[in-house]
């Protein structure tokens, strides 16, 4: 037995450590390149990455690693995006884009373990994380950015939404009479 193993967790520590050492060392040497205020997100989004390499690398019995993989991919990607704009203070709804990460790792451990149930599972609270988006998004947004195409179309999106609601959802328009899911 001359083999030797590998101590994965050390191995990836170790890679870590040393791209963060580089990219300080650049930070420190190279003008104008400052990683640490433009681009510290994206040591989130690595973190959420090795989950999803976890996942992969682990056959099916790994599949749950999707969801903390999705949920710490996702959140990266969101402070990278807030990092670039400046627009912090989407946080007053950009939690909701959590519920739809999660519904996507729940939607990629089901398509990874062949579970119909879990991908449907999945797919429905994504779309439940996209509905709360947008509802507290427009909300929020008319209430930071007063400008006069938030002020209409936040009423407007809430009577389109309430016209669907009553006619389309409520069994209104069916011919049977019973309600539509």
């Amino acid at each position: 037995m001359n083999e030797k193993a590998v101590n994965t967790g050390s191995l990836v520590a170790g890679i870590l450590l040393v791209l963060f050492g580089a990219l300080a060392l650049m930070g420190q040497l190279v003008p104008g390149f400052d990683f640490w205020s433009d681009y510290w997100p994206f040591t989130i989004i690595g973190i959420g990455l090795l989950f999803f390499a976890g996942m992969f690398a682990g056959g099916e019995s790994s599949a749950p690693l999707a969801i903390p993989a999705s949920i710490i991919t996702g959140i990266g990607l969101l402070l990278f995006l807030q990092n670039l704009t400046g627009h912090w203070e989407s946080w007053a709804y950009a939690w909701t884009t959590i519920l739809f990460s999660v519904g996507f790792g729940i939607f990629l451990m089901g398509s990874r373990r062949s579970v119909d149930s879990q991908r449907t599972s999945g797919v429905s609270l994504m779309k439940i994380g996209t509905v709360m988006f947008l509802i507290f998004g427009a909300f929020f947004e008319m209430i930071f950015n007063s400008s006069d195409l938030a002020q209409i179309a936040f009423p407007i999106g809430l009577i389109l939404l309430g016209s669907y609601l009553l006619i389309i959802r409520s069994g209104l328009l069916s011919s049977s009479g019973a309600n539509n899911k």
